[in-house]
């Protein structure tokens, strides 16, 4: 594997852990592709909670998931303990776009990097929103 400088541990902003669960292998003894994107979600919604208040019960803005992609550099598997690496990429008036990346707990270079961007949305009307201000300063925090 050549070396990727962008998908190294320093490269991000705010690291998330994740527990692996035994059935997110697959038959094959590691970690199914499709898992990878709830490790994103997760990541990204657990610090849009916590850092952002949001609200995704009651709150009158939602982030619809309306692009994401993901490129893989090394297996894993359960039980490994792993890290979502956050930042943000772009951040416009009701969108924003992560970049992600797994780690393995101890390690520099991610096993895979992934993207995926947000459109803020009015829960009522499903229409794009301008992203609310305590959301908005966290976000800015990742930027790169």
């Amino acid at each position: 594997m050549a070396d990727q400088p962008e998908h190294r541990r320093a490269d991000y902003r705010h690291f998330q852990p994740i527990t692996t669960r035994w059935h997110d292998n697959d038959l094959y003894g590691h970690v199914n592709n499709v898992v990878y994107y709830s490790y994103f979600d997760s990541a990204v919604n657990a610090y849009l909670i916590e850092r952002g208040g949001l609200d995704i019960h009651n709150g009158e803005v939602v982030g619809f998931v309306v692009s994401s992609g993901c490129d893989y550099f090394a297996s894993i598997a359960f039980p490994d303990q792993i890290e979502v690496g956050l930042r943000v990429g772009r951040l416009g008036n009701s969108s924003v776009q992560y970049e992600l990346a797994i780690f393995k707990r101890g390690e520099d270079e991610a096993s895979a990097a992934g993207r995926f961007v947000h459109v803020f949305v009015e829960r009522a009307t499903n229409r794009p929103t301008p992203i609310p201000g305590r959301l908005r300063a966290a976000l800015e925090g990742l930027v790169s």
